[in-house]
Parts: C-alpha cells; structure tokens; sequence
C-alpha cells in the first residue's frame, strides 16, 4: 500500500496522512440489507481505511462514483473470537461506512 507523504498542520506539528480515493474505499459490502438500503434510502455500505474520517469518505465516494453524498456514517466493528481446531484466535477488526447519496444519483455494482 503506498502512502502519500504526510503535511504539517498548524504549529503544534501535528501529521495527517493524505490518502489517496482508492486507498480509502477498500470494497463495497454486497449483503441483502445493503440491497434494500440502496433501493429504499439510496445508502450504500462499503468497508473502508480504518485511518479515513468522514470527509475522506466522502472525497473518496464524489470521485470514484461521480455522485453527490449527503451523509456519511461510520461504524468500527471489533473483531471476534474464533476457533479453528484447537487454536484460539481473533478477526481483524475493520471499519464500516455507510454512505448516503443524492435523490438523483444512483451507484451500480453489477
């Protein structure tokens, strides 16, 4: 994955990793209530950078799709425990967003 170099914000020298749109939506999440969400609320579900805030998700989705967004929700779901024969281990925990578009604007997976 590559990184874009980081800015100097204001003087306390504080960093922020610029991400690119293609870093920040890593995949869309195609279940049955995402389906029903596009068809009814014109939200859509995609698992995103963990380290992206709303208004890279929101850059990242106007530029990829060539869509308006209204609203951006977030979600960071933890990972759980899970058994594989007679080890113990743990799922990564990933970040969820679910995006809201404008009333013309449609985006289509298929």
């Amino acid at each position: 994955m590559r990184r874009n170099t980081q800015q100097i914000i204001g003087q306390g020298k504080k960093t922020k990793l610029v991400l690119e749109p293609y870093q920040v939506i890593l995949r869309p999440l195609v279940t049955e209530k995402g389906m029903r969400r596009s068809h009814r609320d014109n939200q859509y579900a995609f698992e995103v950078n963990p380290l992206a805030t709303k208004i890279d998700i929101r850059r990242s989705v106007e530029s990829l799709f060539d869509v308006k967004v209204t609203k951006v929700c977030t979600q960071t779901r933890q990972g759980k425990s899970r058994r594989y024969k007679f080890r113990y281990g743990k799922t990564k925990a990933w970040k969820k967003a679910i995006v809201t578009l404008d009333s013309e604007d449609r985006i289509n997976f298929f």
